[in-house]
């Protein structure tokens, strides 16, 4: 039995890889806003103690999987399967960064070195097939980091603190791997626009009040997600009716 050309064996294995990576993310969740180690040692007792099945994050994993293998396939050589791959590896970290960063008001630094590392790899990767994807994602990361040091300098500078954390310099530059350089642009827009509704609606329904930080990272990350399941083109056209204010007719 087929699905959209996949088999439905691998649903089955991604449903089940889901809820194994989600709970690990539930662990990565509690771990690292405390600076230890997500796999030591004595792991396993110390997770005896803590353990708790967290089923929105196991189940929220599975759907992700399951949606990723359903919009990219499985091809048959692994540079054809680096895009399912590199959002399967992300993924975890996407949610650990999220729920981290809307719990605690920061990014990990291991977690951002963590994102920047594999991103490395598979720029070297699909350098195999083609170097201008490499220096693609290469820019990527300059343009992502680059955009967001700037805005959190000249926050610092006009309003003596930062726009935003370095955390999430650190993270849009790691990103700018995965994305290249027009998604990274593309990503950056969305997470203001999302940032700016989101912020409203945190507001008005007084979950946050006016004086409370309201971290960034959570935007980022759905502004990724966009961007990893609606099609470039498509994005760039809603956007530019946005930012114009329907002006342009492409």
């Amino acid at each position: 039995m087929y699905l959209n050309d996949v088999h439905i064996v691998y649903y089955v294995i991604a449903i089940i890889a889901g809820l194994f990576i989600g709970q690990l993310v539930d662990w990565m969740n509690k771990r690292l806003p405390e600076y230890k180690k997500v796999f030591s040692k004595d792991i396993i007792s110390e997770y005896r103690l803590d353990f708790k099945p967290n089923y929105i994050l196991m189940f929220l994993t599975s759907i992700i999987y399951i949606t990723l293998i359903y919009i990219y396939g499985i091809n048959d050589t692994l540079i054809a399967n680096l895009d399912l791959i590199k959002f399967i590896i992300l993924t975890p970290m996407l949610l650990s960064v999220f729920m981290i960063d809307y719990n605690n008001q920061i990014i990990p630094n291991r977690l951002n070195l963590a994102i920047f590392e594999i991103g490395i790899i598979f720029t070297f990767l699909y350098g195999l097939s083609n170097v201008a994807i490499t220096i693609n994602m290469i820019l990527g990361m300059l343009a992502g980091g680059g955009i967001f040091l700037v805005i959190t300098l000249v926050g610092g500078l006009f309003h003596g603190k930062d726009a935003m954390g370095f955390g999430d310099v650190k993270l849009m530059g790691a990103l700018g791997l995965f994305f290249g350089l027009s998604n990274i642009i593309i990503i950056t827009l969305l997470s203001f626009l999302i940032g700016a509704i989101l912020s409203i609606v945190l507001l008005v329904t007084k979950t946050k009040k006016s004086s409370e930080y309201i971290p960034f990272g959570p935007f980022i990350v759905i502004a990724t997600w966009v961007s990893i399941y609606v099609p470039f083109e498509q994005i760039k056209a809603i956007l530019l009716q946005i930012f114009t204010l329907g002006m342009y007719k492409g």
